[in-house]
């Protein structure tokens, strides 16, 4: 699939995530506070475009939704300061980091790695772009996420740990950034377990409502 953004698309590239950027969303999972991005990936084809139905997996049995601000990187290079990461911003968007909790939940104990409770395939819902400008403010953005209509979450970028510019800059100092990279930035507190036939929306003034079915 390709990613949405106007008129255009953008084949995707990679997909970091980060982990308890909020701190009220820590606590409610009992992790500790971090001191530095929490950063995991996972592969483009994880990725559900809006209409598509997300296919709960069968190796797992406590899928849970996490809804996030997601950005689109839309140049090459490495962000030199925390001051000019945004350059490296071409859109914005909502999606949801499905997590395998149960599954998660016993890597964790055995202290092994988490990609089998959260890189599976569709764990990864997206929406459609809005383009990035420089009159958007970063650190205050509000989204939404409800369950068959009932208010589940509400976030704000304000409340993020890390802030959506030292999240790129953090990753730049790791990986050259590429056209097409997603950065999932986080959930707020309020995640929780999915059913077969669920209908999950999530929206922002920003993009608008996005909606999946799971099944």
């Amino acid at each position: 699939m390709n990613l949405i953004i106007g008129n255009e698309s953008l084949p995707p590239t990679r997909i970091f995530c980060i982990g308890r950027n909020y701190i009220k969303h820590a606590k409610e999972l009992n992790n500790e506070i971090p001191s530095r991005p929490v950063i995991f990936m996972k592969p483009f084809t994880s990725l559900v475009p809006v209409g598509n139905e997300i296919q709960f997996p069968k190796h797992g049995k406590d899928l849970h939704y996490e809804s996030e601000i997601v950005i689109l990187i839309g140049r090459e290079g490495y962000a030199k300061s925390i001051e000019e990461s945004d350059k490296f911003i071409k859109g914005l968007s909502l999606g949801l980091d499905l997590t395998l909790r149960d599954v998660q939940k016993e890597l964790k104990q055995k202290g092994l790695p988490w990609e089998i409770s959260k890189s599976f395939e569709q764990s990864a819902a997206i929406g459609k772009f809005v383009q990035f400008s420089p009159e958007i403010d970063l650190e205050n953005i509000e989204f939404r996420c409800f369950v068959n209509g009932e208010l589940r979450q509400t976030g704000n970028s304000q409340n993020m740990i890390f802030p959506i510019k030292k999240l790129i800059f953090e990753i730049s100092k790791i990986w050259k950034l590429l056209p097409g990279d997603l950065i999932y930035t986080g959930t707020p507190e309020g995640v929780g377990s999915l059913k077969k036939g669920d209908k999950i929306k999530i929206r922002s003034k920003l993009t608008g409502s996005f909606s999946w079915i799971s099944k």
